[in-house]
């Protein structure tokens, strides 16, 4: 229980540093690699793992959806 609460705790602190895009992906990341890392007896380094990967497609996502195009209706 201590570690989830760890976990959990890491990915808040790590999460506010970044932007919104950042956050979100980091606090997905974590919970989800540090189950993950739990699994196999490295559950804070999964989270971090975790937080890192989030970040990035998150941040991948957002530049993704700042490149295409505005559609305005008619």
């Amino acid at each position: 229980m201590s570690r989830m609460f760890t976990v959990f705790a890491l990915a808040l602190a790590i999460a506010g540093a970044g932007t919104a895009a950042e956050a979100k992906g980091c606090i997905k990341g974590a919970l989800v690699g540090g189950l993950a890392g739990h699994a196999v007896g490295h559950g804070v380094l999964g989270a971090a793992g975790g937080c890192i990967a989030g970040r990035h497609y998150a941040n991948k996502k957002a530049k993704e959806q700042q490149q295409q195009p505005q559609q305005t209706s008619h």
